[in-house]
Parts: structure tokens; sequence; C-alpha cells
């Protein structure tokens, strides 16, 4: 077999491959920074099945979740077919599927409100909050709340490879006009730095993570993607339309959907119980 090893050029390769296969940034991000670390443990050994799989031997060990082993390991495989490297993936670690979600990861509705009370006096954040929350968007959607949107009543949203279109509820479209006023935003990103540009989701994610102690809110709970979630549950539970719920969020997957919408451990076993199949 040919000796080779990973080099910065193959990453610097693999990068330029992402953008042109239009990834979305957070995805071109989370892939160079897996694909990094394995650059950082492999060092200048040659790239073989068994180093891969010894890699995949040190994220379980380092206590890494398989769902974050798998993730992690999806990367590197990517990169490996873009290389034409076949014979240097690996399989990804065998799971069973989850009935429930986590009640230590799920933000509860009486949360959510409490995050918005903590955030009264920085109106800019309680808005951002409450426009990915009753929207559903993705963090790195913001960037497409312009004011020429927003007056219309619906945003174009562009990502991977797709275009969906998202319709502001009333009472928000209100709110965002009158935010844009107050700042003396005329046109252009709503949501921006001092420089115009669209607030980072670094940012957002750090200034929710400041409420929650106001909030009192399990720090664990609280990140943009909960907020998606959140939306998530509600209108299914409102709806119960998962198909038309995976065209809100713009799955590919009705399966992604149903991820989003799981139950809690106590509110899994409350519905068990209902069935009332005990003596």
């Amino acid at each position: 077999m040919e000796y080779r090893t990973l080099t910065q050029q193959h990453i610097e390769a693999f990068l330029r491959h992402l953008v042109e296969e239009e990834k979305s940034a957070v995805t071109v991000e989370k892939y160079l920074r897996d694909v990094r670390a394995f650059f950082v443990f492999a060092g200048e050994q040659p790239m073989t099945k068994e180093i891969t799989v010894a890699y995949k031997k040190h994220l379980i060990q380092c206590g890494y979740a398989a769902g974050s082993v798998n993730s992690m390991l999806a990367s590197l495989n990517s990169l490996f077919r873009f290389l034409h490297w076949e014979e240097c993936r690996v399989k990804h670690l065998r799971t069973q599927k989850k009935l429930y979600c986590p009640e230590e990861k799920e933000l509860l509705r009486e949360e959510y409100l409490r995050l918005l009370h903590a955030a009264r006096a920085q109106p800019r954040l309680q808005l951002i909050v409450q426009t990915i929350c009753s929207t559903g968007i993705r963090v790195s959607e913001l960037q497409y709340f312009t004011v020429e949107a927003v007056r219309r009543g619906e945003i174009a949203v562009s990502c991977k490879n797709k275009t969906r279109t998202i319709l502001i509820p009333g009472k928000l479209r209100k709110q965002l006009l009158r935010f844009g006023r107050t700042q003396g935003i005329e046109s252009g990103v709503l949501f921006r730095t001092k420089s115009g540009k669209p607030i980072h989701r670094s940012s957002i994610w750090a200034a929710m993570k400041r409420l929650c102690e106001a909030a009192n809110v399990a720090a664990s709970k609280v990140f943009p993607h909960n907020l998606r979630k959140l939306f998530a549950r509600t209108f299914y539970t409102a709806e119960k339309d998962i198909a038309q719920l995976a065209d809100l969020l713009g799955h590919s997957s009705i399966n992604t959907t149903r991820i989003y919408i799981m139950t809690t451990g106590t509110e899994h076993r409350r519905k068990m119980e209902g069935l009332r199949l005990l003596l």
C-alpha cells in the first residue's frame, strides 16, 4: 500500500470541496473541527484503517457519547470519501434508538417564559429569543430577517441547497418592525453588530447562557437550538402534523423531525400509565 499521511493541503482541499457543495457555514465549521482534531491525533502516521479505528477507540475512552462519536466519524468518512481513501473509513457505533429525550436537556415552556422575563432589560436579546422560538428557525437563519422581508411578512431562507419560505406571525412582525424603528434600522439585517454584520451565533449563545441564573433555568437547557425544538414540540402538540412540521423546520427527512418532538421520560411514563393496563 502507498505510504501517505494526512496533510494541511488535504484539509484545505476538503474545505474548498465543502464550500463548492454549498454546505452551510455551520456544517463546514463542524466538519473542519472534527477533521483537525483527527489530524492532531494522527500526526505523521500513515493513513490506514487501523489509525482510524484507533481514533474511534480514543474518542470512546475520552468519554464521548455514542452519538457524538458517530457524528465525528461521519466527518472523517466524508473526508476519506473525498480523498478516495475508502479503505480508511470505519463503521459507526451501534446505538439503540431513544424513545424519549433526557429531562435535563429539554427546555420547558415555563422555563422559556422565565428566560424572556430575565431578558426584559435586553430588548434585542429578548426579541431574538422570541423570533427563534416562535418561528422554529435555525439561529444561523436570523441573517435573513431583513427590514424588507419583515415588511413583506415572509422570509426566504436558503440553506443546504434548498429555499423555503418562513411566514412571520402578525404579532412578531409588529415587534420586529418596532425594534427596527427604535434602532434606526431602515433597511437590511435587523439583528446586526455595530459594524452592520449579522450577529454571530456564538454571541447569541453566550448571551442566552448569561440569563440562566436570573431565570433559574439550568444552563444545560439554554442554547438557541433548544428554542427550535420547543417550537417543534409545541407545534406538533397543537397540530399533530409531522409532515407540515418537517417542512416548517426545513427537514428533508421526517426521521429528523421525530427527534425534535421526543417527549421526556416523565411524559413518556405518564402516557404509559394512562393506558391503564395494570390492576
